[in-house]
């Protein structure tokens, strides 16, 4: 190999040192290294060159040049030469002082090598270095730092930690005599030029190492030394923070070991630093942790280490800074105060900070005014709102939450009160103190928790400040404040309960003296049952009982009644701060109501009792209901004051709407007098309730029955007038009940009779018949003045809406009222004239469902109402007042069968009825009534709707042949009345009356559902699916639908406009939505019958119709949702259906597993379904294939290609299956393909050429019978010009592999050479299975080529391609390599390589790609030397391949040839074609390439 060619790869590689990718530059680095370890002279002379003559060279390629010289001299240092030596530390030295300023990679390279160097020429490099210092001058930095790693020592930093850690172990050390000053005047020194020079630094990483070196170097310094630099030296650590955006964990650091140095020499100067280090370290620590980067996490850590520095030095003005910080309004500044606070709690390691806190309240401070900040601060954070509601969520995750904050401070107050035992006497008791305002209420669970903890506490320890003087203590609620607080509390069981009755227990003889004993039984069974329960199965009303006997219990205990009346007052005095908590106020009334049940001061009792009267929100229902349970409550021991209280305040001046009171009112919240009446209503029930029996009954006619009925009606000009206010009706109805419920109570203890009871029962229904009979006497009064159709519909039109309501006592006063004006109407109906009863069919149509009504009443009058309706119309008919119809007479004979309550019998009854109506009604009252009809099938009455739909379908049959006009308007108004529907009964009938309509209108019904708008509604598919029912019926229409779906056209071209240009297929409207409907037909269960009978025609058809939509577009002109048709899987859906109803299970299961309904229904696997369709059916439904494949035979001739593609497809994979010989439909398909092979579509003629491939795998036996058809047809394919995407060649290629197989020899002996020629271009086509059934082909062709040398030829011509597409990036295309190659590997010539060809390729091993090649090229060398220049040259045509992985191959082929290759052979191989190829490569786009390229050139020597 000629010098020249070392040195062009040498200078190729130093150019590539600076890759982009890093694991190219190594691989260049590993390169240069080898070639350098082999030739170092030479090529260290290179790198020189490079470096000399490209100054302007960036610092990130000099670096990786530099460092590869590093590695050549380290590793040959012995073989290189002294002259070369010199000229190498020439070279380093001058890079590494070549720039003042310092560049730590560049300069670090530099040194390395100086260093490198030095293990061997120590002397050469001491002349260098010495030379770079100058009197006077500083020397360079890297300089310092070569002479350093010279002496075996790192810098300044590693050397200063050394030496502390020797001193930390200096028992264990050899000198113990060594003390710090020992080197304090050499680091003084030192530390003067690094902190005047250097941390000044423009480079950052220059300046971060110092800092970094200054920070270990100041435990080393003098004391007096370190003092005079602390002044300069803080804030210039301090302001690299602005100056670096990261990395300020190596700033903190070294901050943090100055600090530790200067506290340890006691500095007298740093306090003057103080505030600027507090609002720095503040700064810091404010900031979020993302604890999932690291260098935060440690920077956070040595931040707080900082501040438990400086808390051991100067505690009060720390503390101080955190306290007025926590009073910031950021929430980010305030939780890092409390982050300090929390930090220099919990420190276990650093006590000192605990007894800090521990000073401050030992010495009053948290009792000072401005010192309670700290507890009030955290209490008010314990209180904070959410952040946000429930279901939202933090859109910032930087953000500090409420959440995070609340939390962070109860954890704060729980380790106040836990960790710190001299805090207990400031916090006990005035932590209390937060209990009581509203802005605290949130926090009461922490302060409950923390207050139980100190309580215990002095409790256990019998210290007497666990004893409160509530009188002393300033700023602390009264007991009974405390009390009255913590009830309601207990509310909210799961938030608030647990920790407020434990509290209740700690405060118990603070609370009061004689509760202690009490408390200590009834508190912890309480307590058990809310640990035992969940919020979900926690009983709220027994829980709330047992509060109130709780209050009670302690009530009794206590029997104070001083302390009474203060409880009750506080409580009142309460009341209002729960106005946005309606459920704990409501329990607080009925607490009040309990206290004053105890109180024995009559006086106090109506004071409270008007207070909470007068000032209670009337308009709110939960708090009505709460004062009124309280007043009962009140009642049980203080009846008489209580009604006295009642009746005093009903006349008060809340009562008369004069202005002044009127106003004092309006400014309530405008609370209305009637809201006010309505409160002392269901007072009064509550008073009742809540009384003692042994007095109730005598208070219930004249005190409260009295006082209800004078607020409940009023009077004008003497006469009463009852009110319309529904709250008042609301709160009579539940005060009556209240009432009722305190009689049944007592009469079972004490006779009564309640004497007014039958006088209202009488009231009542006199009123309720009178109101009847004033309103019928009302109706006929209106209708005698006009005696006429028109004039009873006018009548009507008030009762009909009446007549389906929800209620049954309206439908029954409805419907009699109607049947006694039909009576009336009859009585006084003259005909004088021939006039036209023209709304009989709109009343029968109102009326008739009503027979089948659930109330017996309301049926049989409904059957008069028609009795009367059909005589009414004899008579208008001209019929004499006294002619009797047998059919109309006979309607009363069936209202004993309406008598039953069997749904069956009702039916059967109205259909009866319906006859009768048939018979009787006029052409033109037809319709009215059956659109009345419709109405009623959306009836409030289930049984209605049913009677509805029954009337209505026996109507129709009877008389729906005269109504073709009128079926489209019938089938839009059942479309309209489906939608309401929900009853499953109804809804069948309505597909009934569909069907109907369609036995006697077939056409007119199914030109009005194709018009639907699509996709169809659940309601229209209905319609469709009830069209199954009938097998003639769904029949017809199976037959109407192929017969338009083979003669109209599938779709339309619509241009896409002038600018885009191009069209699209927009399918047509009709076919579309007659596949719609055949889908939803065929859903039907009983359209089974006819499906069956037309299977094949069904089956072609749709399947067909899926080929024709696939791609296209639904219409968008008439459809309300066009976007959501599937048009092929409309078609596809419907065929599925199909195979269900022909019970075809086993090919629907196959058909789900390949999931082919989904590849059938687009256009770029439609083909893939198809053949998945019809591989199922060969498989599973072979005997219907003969009369499937005569029903698509035609299909083949089809103008639209669509539907030849999809029948060639078909038939194309049955030739797939033996089981077409078996039926001897083996001829026919092979003749249809035969006929498409030159079909003017591309894709039909490939999907025959794939059919008669697939003749190989159904048939074998047959096919050397059409050998010459099937080898003419697969030549032409492979020759095919119009086949852009070479679909066709690929076809014929894997067909004729497997033809091949099957073919005798002397069919193809002749050919061999000829396919070959053929096959050899597409062995680098880019079309992966193009290159796949290629290599599949030619090694299938290997067999009819054994022996001839001809073919061994063509072997070796392809052999470099099939070695190389063993790296394919195509799996499939690797597999077919190494098939090939184990199939061929007789025909090369070589048992060697035969050999590793079969073993080293099988199909499912693993190929060590690298190492094959390399042993291969052995035996290529051995064994066909006089070949190594044509591999060569064909492996180099490989350099310009498309796929990476295959130069990235033809690199590695070259660089083993060059490695295995001996001396004499070097003649064979054209070296500067290679050079030229792999400098080349070197520069390849991808990263792979270039790495194998590298690492080709290594092997040059």
């Amino acid at each position: 190999m000629e010098d020249t060619d070392v040195e062009q790869v040498t200078l190729a590689l130093l150019d590539a040192a600076n890759d982009k990718d890093i694991g190219v530059q190594e691989q260049v680095r590993k390169s240069v290294l080898t070639l350098g370890k082999q030739q170092p002279d030479r090529v260290l002379a290179m790198c020189q060159d490079y470096l000399l003559k490209h100054p302007k060279l960036i610092v990130s390629h000099r670096v990786v040049i530099l460092r590869t010289i590093e590695l050549i001299v380290d590793s040959k240092i012995e073989e290189i030469s002294s002259n070369k030596i010199k000229s190498i530390i020439s070279l380093a030295s001058d890079e590494m002082t070549r720039s003042k300023d310092v560049i730590p990679d560049w300069q670090q390279a530099a040194s390395n090598i100086l260093v490198a160097v030095g293990n061997k020429h120590i002397n050469d490099i001491m002349e260098e270095i010495l030379s770079k210092f100058q009197p006077g001058v500083l020397p360079h930095f890297f300089v310092v730092q070569t002479l350093a790693n010279l002496s075996d020592s790192n810098a300044l930093r590693h050397f200063s930690d050394s030496i502390l850690e020797y001193l930390a172990n200096l028992d264990k050390a050899p000198d113990p005599t060594v003390r710090k000053d020992t080197f304090s005047s050499e680091f003084c020194a030192a530390f003067d030029i690094l902190f005047q020079n250097w941390l000044q630094s423009r480079e950052p990483k220059l300046r971060l190492t110092v800092a970094e070196a200054l920070g270990s170097m100041c435990h080393l310094m003098a004391s007096d030394k370190l003092e005079e630099h602390i002044p300069k030296l803080i804030p210039s650590i301090l302001s690299l923070y602005k100056k670096h955006n990261n990395e300020h964990y190596i700033i903190s650091k070294s901050l943090c070991q100055v600090l530790d140095a200067s506290i340890n020499m006691g500095s007298r100067v740093l306090e003057a630093q103080l505030d600027s280090l507090l609002f720095a370290l503040h700064h810091q620590v404010s900031v979020s942790v993302d604890y999932s980067n690291p260098p935060t996490v440690k920077n956070h850590n040595e931040v707080l280490r900082c501040f438990t520095l400086l808390a051991n030095a100067f505690p009060d003005r720390l503390i101080l800074f955190v306290l007025q910080r926590l009073e910031n309004t950021n929430e980010r500044s305030r939780l890092g105060s409390l982050a300090v606070l929390r930090h220099l709690i919990n420190s276990t390691s650093e006590k000192r900070v605990v007894q800090v806190i521990s000073a401050m309240a030992h010495h009053g401070y948290l009792e000072l005014e401005g010192g309670e900040l700290l507890v009030r601060f955290i209490v008010q954070n314990c209180a904070l709102p959410d952040t946000y509601h429930r279901g939202q969520k933090n859109a910032d995750p930087d953000e500090v939450t409420n959440e995070a904050l609340r939390s962070m401070c109860d954890s704060t107050l729980h380790l106040l009160t836990t960790t710190v035992g001299q805090l207990a006497d400031v916090l006990w008791p005035k932590l209390l103190y937060f209990l009581t305002p509203p802005q605290y209420s949130s926090a009461t669970t922490p302060l409950c928790k923390s207050l139980v903890v100190l309580g215990n506490k002095k409790k256990s320890n019998g210290e007497s400040s666990f004893n409160i003087d509530f009188t002393q203590e300033v700023n602390l609620p009264t007991p009974q404040t405390l009390f009255i607080r913590l009830l309601p509390f207990l509310l909210p069981a799961e938030t608030m309960g647990a920790p407020s009755l434990s509290l209740l227990q700690v405060l118990s003889t603070n609370i009061h003296p004689k509760l202690d004993t009490l408390w200590d039984n009834v508190i912890p069974p309480l307590l058990s049952l809310l640990e035992e329960s969940t919020v979900e199965s926690l009983d709220k009303k027994n829980w709330e009982e047992k509060l109130l006997k709780f209050l009670s219990t302690t009530l009794t205990t206590i029997e104070d009644e001083k302390w009474f009346s203060q409880l009750a007052s506080e409580a009142t005095r309460y009341l209002s701060t729960y106005n946005n908590a309606l459920e704990e106020k409501s329990f607080l009334y009925r607490c009040i109501g309990v206290i004053l049940q105890h109180s024995f001061n009559k006086e106090q009792v109506k004071k409270q009792l008007h207070e909470i009267l007068l000032s209670a929100h009337h308009n709110d229902a939960i708090e009505r209901e709460g004062v009124a349970m309280g007043v009962g409550l009140c009642a049980n021991s203080h009846l008489e004051g209580t009604l006295a209280k009642l009746e005093e305040f009903g006349k008060s001046e809340a009562f008369k709407k004069s202005p002044s009171i009127f106003n004092l009112l309006k400014e309530r919240n405008e609370v209305e007098v009637e809201k006010v009446k309505s409160t002392l209503i269901l007072c009064y029930g509550q008073v009742a309730l809540n009384a003692p029996p042994e007095k109730i009954l005598n208070r219930i006619d004249q005190d409260i029955l009295r006082n209800i009925n004078k607020h409940f009606n009023t009077k004008v000009l003497g006469i009463k007038v009852e009110t319309k206010d529904m709250t008042m009706k609301l709160s009579l109805i539940q005060s009556v009940g209240f009432i009722a419920k305190a009689i049944s109570e007592c009469v079972k203890k004490q006779g009564y009779v309640f004497t007014r009871k039958q006088e209202l029962i009488t009231t009542m229904l006199t009123l309720y018949k009178d109101t009847i009979a004033a309103l019928q006497d009302l109706l006929k009064s209106v209708l005698s003045r006009d005696p006429s159709p028109d004039g009873l519909q006018s009548v009507f039109k008030h009762i009909e809406s009446w007549l389906s309501s929800g209620q049954d006592h309206e439908r029954e006063r409805a419907v009699s009222v109607t049947a006694n004006i039909l009576q009336y109407y009859l009585d006084i109906l003259t005909v004088k004239n021939m006039v036209t009863f023209h709304n009989l069919g709109a009343l029968l149509g109102r009326l008739s469902p009503r027979c089948s009504d659930p109330v017996p009443s309301v049926r049989t009058a409904a059957i008069d109402c028609l009795f009367t309706l059909l005589y009414i119309q004899l008579r208008y008919e001209g019929f004499a007042l006294d002619y009797k119809d047998e059919g109309v007479d006979s309607l009363l004979q069936l209202k004993e069968s309406l008598e039953n309550p069997d749904h069956a019998i009702l039916y059967k009854t109205c259909s009866d009825i319906t006859k009768v109506m048939s018979k009787r009604l006029p052409q033109q009252q037809l319709t009215t009534l059956v659109f009345m009809l419709f109405e009623g099938l959306a009836d409030s009455q289930t049984n209605c709707c049913r009677a509805s739909s029954v009337i209505l379908n026996t109507l129709l049959k009877n008389r729906g042949g005269g109504l073709q006009e009128l079926v489209p308007e019938m089938l839009e108004v059942l479309h309209v009345r489906l939608q309401n529907i929900t009853d499953d009964q109804v809804r069948v009938a309505v597909g009934q009356t569909v069907l109907i309509l369609a036995s006697q209108h077939l056409q007119v019904v199914i030109n009005t559902l194709i018009d639907q708008p699509l996709p169809y509604d659940s309601w229209i598919s209905e319609m469709w699916m009830a069209l199954g029912a009938d097998a003639v019926v769904a029949k017809q229409i199976m037959e109407m639908v192929m017969e338009k779906l083979q003669v109209l056209a599938p779709y339309v071209d619509r241009k896409d406009g002038l600018i885009r240009g191009g069209s699209t297929k927009i399918a047509t409207n009709q076919p579309l939505a007659m596949t719609c409907g055949l889908k939803d037909l065929l859903l039907n269960g009983q359209s089974q019958e006819p499906a069956v009978s037309l299977f094949p025609q069904l089956f072609s058809c749709l399947t067909i119709r899926i080929g024709a939509s696939v791609g296209i577009a639904a219409p968008k002109d008439n459809a309300k949702q066009a976007g959501t048709v599937h048009v092929a899987g409309v078609a596809a859906d419907a065929l599925r259906i199909l195979l269900a109803r022909a019970q075809m299970d086993e090919v629907m299961k196959r058909l789900d597993e390949d999931n082919a309904w989904d590849a059938m229904r687009e256009a770029n696997s439609h083909i893939s379904g198809i053949t998945l369709l019809a591989r199922a059916v060969a498989k599973h439904a072979g005997p219907r294939l003969p009369a499937i494949v005569e029903c698509f035979c035609p299909s083949l001739n089809n103008i639209y290609e669509c539907q030849r593609i999809t029948v060639t497809a078909f038939f194309s994979e049955l030739l797939n299956h033996h089981v077409v010989t078996e039926l001897m439909l083996i001829d026919v398909l092979m003749n249809n393909m035969m006929e498409r092979i030159s079909d003017h579509c591309s894709t039909v003629r490939m999907l025959a050429v794939r059919g008669l491939g697939n003749i190989a795998v159904g048939s074998p036996e047959k096919v050397n019978k059409y050998a010459k058809e099937l080898l003419a047809a697969m030549s032409s394919g492979m020759e095919e010009k119009d086949d852009p995407g070479k679909l066709i060649t690929l076809e014929a290629m894997s067909g004729l592999s497997k033809v091949l197989l099957y073919l005798d020899k002397k069919n193809v002996h002749l050919l061999v050479v000829y396919i070959f020629m053929k096959i050899k271009p597409f062995l680098e086509s880019e079309n992966d299975e193009i290159r796949c059934a290629s290599i599949y082909l030619m090694g299938n062709l290997s067999k009819f080529g054994a022996g001839e040398p001809v073919f061994k030829d063509q072997i070796h011509n392809v052999l470099v391609s099939l070695l190389l597409h063993l790296v394919d990036p195509n799996p499939e295309v690797v597999k077919a390599c190494k098939y090939a190659m184990r199939i061929c590997a007789p025909v090369v010539g070589s048992e060697q390589i035969t050999s590793m060809f079969q073993n080293h390729l099988p199909e499912d091993k693993n190929l060590h790609y690298g190492e094959f090649i390399n042993d291969l090229t052995k035996y290529l060398i051995q064994d066909f030397p006089s070949m190594l220049n044509f591999y060569h040259i064909s492996v180099i045509q490989f350099f310009k391949s498309n796929w990476p992985e295959v130069r990235a191959g033809a690199a590695m082929f070259i660089g083993f040839l060059l490695g295995n290759l001996q001396e004499e052979h070097y003649s064979h191989l054209n070296m500067g074609t290679i050079t030229k190829g792999l400098v080349l490569l070197l520069q390849d786009p991808d990263p792979v390439v270039r790495v194998k390229a590298a690492e080709a050139m290594g092997h040059f020597h």
